[in-house]
């Protein structure tokens, strides 16, 4: 049976965590520090630090930023549960907000209206690797967390590709030959226009680390803030070094394994054309991660992952652990996309240690699905 999640580990993870236990060196460490200068490097951010889990980098995000136990934070419907359990504990009002049903990505209208109810704090979850329309957000004034777990590396639009795009447009409409092909412009990472980022590192994120996250400042006056929280942190709440072991070779690897996906993803995408069911829309190359291959179902789900599993592969709700999914009666009336998505959108598995036959298999279903 094809499993719809696997983590991402081949010789040379396993490699390097084998090198940290010979070196009897478990706990946070050197592997840590590593870890954290490298995902600075990539993320050109003022700070991170590795934690435990998503959990313990929401807590320091929130204490950081000075939210007072009582206030309202905002977050999809969509989101793992994980979440909204981590903020009931800590104190905190919720407000559970409805999505797209194009993308699965909470709508500024939906974020707009929180804001008005009272809500100070937007954790913005990415799922599926597809980043929102930040400029609206952003003129909110509110303070963003944002969950890169599923997003990580993915680039929003720069100003000059938003020009670009115009330019080409342009040339199009005023002339009969070919416009020329599209270049896309990249700008900030994922997470550097938020107060915060999380990149979680879940056995089902797109970096596969066996548990932790890496809690991300991308500017100055943010990381001296957490830093200051962090001189009095317990060691427990630090990422040991044999996950971070296992971290490091998989950032280090993202390139390469996120090739392999998205050679994957357009193969499936192409297996779906003429078929009753589509995935989301999403920009094209770097401007989003392929976390993973959501189907939107135009049939009911138990037809479909029947079909799949006789085949030999397990396909599993996309949002089987979300926060509607956890509070269906609370949320069903207010959050009716977000509903349909956790009911009809089935997933896929992609992931880089797929084998040949193995996607082989995975496209004729796609092709064939009743």
């Amino acid at each position: 049976m094809i499993q719809t999640y696997s983590p991402t580990i081949r010789r040379k993870e396993m490699e390097a965590v084998l090198t940290c236990m010979v070196d009897e060196r478990l706990g946070p460490g050197e592997m840590n520090v590593r870890l954290v200068q490298l995902i600075k490097e990539n993320m050109g951010c003022a700070g991170a630090v590795a934690l435990r889990s998503p959990s313990v980098a929401l807590y320091y995000a929130l204490k950081a930023l000075a939210i007072p136990e009582g206030a309202t934070v905002m977050l999809s419907a969509l989101s793992p549960s994980w979440q909204i359990i981590t903020l009931e504990r800590l104190g905190y009002k919720v407000i559970v907000l409805d999505v797209s049903e194009e993308n699965g990505l909470v709508t500024f209208e939906q974020i707009e209206n929180g804001v008005k109810e009272g809500g100070s704090v937007l954790l913005l979850g990415e799922q599926m690797g597809i980043l929102p329309d930040i400029d609206p957000i952003l003129s909110l004034g509110i303070h963003i967390i944002e969950d890169i777990s599923q997003s990580a590396f993915a680039s929003y639009p720069s100003v000059e590709n938003v020009e670009l795009q115009d330019k080409q447009k342009s040339q199009t409409e005023n002339t009969t030959s070919e416009s020329p092909a599209q270049t896309d412009v990249l700008g900030k990472k994922a997470g550097m226009y938020a107060s915060y980022a999380i990149l979680g590192m879940e056995e089902t994120d797109i970096i596969t680390a066996g548990g932790g996250a890496v809690l991300i400042a991308p500017n100055r006056k943010e990381w001296t803030a957490l830093n200051d929280l962090l001189k009095l942190a317990p060691s427990t709440d630090f990422f040991p070094d044999m996950n971070a072991a296992l971290a490091f070779v998989e950032v280090k690897e993202f390139s390469r394994n996120e090739e392999t996906r998205r050679e994957f993803y357009e193969s499936y995408s192409r297996a779906i054309l003429s078929g009753r069911h589509k995935t989301f829309l999403r920009p094209a190359g770097a401007l989003s991660t392929i976390y993973s291959f959501p189907l939107v179902l135009n049939s009911g789900f138990k037809d479909v992952k029947s079909y799949a599993q006789r085949k030999g592969i397990e396909v599993r709700q996309a949002y089987e652990n979300s926060v509607i999914a956890l509070r269906q009666d609370e949320y069903s009336a207010s959050c009716i996309c977000a509903k349909s998505l956790l009911l009809r959108c089935a997933l896929f598995p992609l992931y880089p240690r797929l084998g040949k036959k193995d996607v082989a298999g995975i496209i004729k279903v796609l092709s064939s699905l009743p």
